[in-house]
């Protein structure tokens, strides 16, 4: 990769009960450790945290109970690595005890200029755009990915050779 790009991603989930609940303490007992470890993760860039140190406070939904997950990353094999090759993915194994079905898509990944800091309007506007057109360059998800802009651009061009 280029250097020019990195990727954003955001995931929500629909809480089975409010985050003080008892029914979300095993959850909450591993947000400190589970934030440390993407912290840490090779290409790791950034997260949305409130003061907290996590994102469990924000509410980009009218639903107190949808849970907004926001970072950034320097390439999608940075992200799988952490999401499905780390102690992360003991979290994910366990998520039916604090998580409800989801209906719909509730992931979505976009490249953006190195340095910009996404917002929350923005992952919700690439969310709403997966799930109403599919995976695209504008808003894609694991299933398909798709090349950094920069890459793309050079791919094809490289086509005409």
């Amino acid at each position: 990769m280029s250097g020019k790009y990195q990727l954003a991603q955001c995931n929500i989930g629909r809480a089975r009960a409010p985050i003080d609940d008892p029914v979300m303490a095993g959850f909450v007992a591993r947000l400190d450790e589970i934030n440390s470890l993407a912290d840490g993760s090779p290409g790791f860039v950034w997260r949305l945290q409130s003061d907290g140190g996590n994102a469990t406070s924000i509410r980009a939904y009218d639903d107190d109970l949808i849970l907004f997950n926001l970072s950034v990353w320097e390439s999608p094999d940075h992200l799988r690595a952490f999401v499905y090759r780390s102690d992360h993915a003991s979290v994910m194994r366990q998520r039916k005890q604090w998580f409800e079905q989801f209906d719909g898509l509730y992931l979505v990944l976009w490249w953006i200029p190195a340095g910009h800091i996404p917002t929350v309007t923005e992952a919700k506007e690439r969310l709403d755009h997966l799930r109403t057109n599919g995976d695209s360059p504008h808003a894609f998800s694991f299933a398909r990915t798709f090349p950094a802009p920069a890459e793309a651009a050079a791919s094809s061009a490289n086509c005409g050779l």
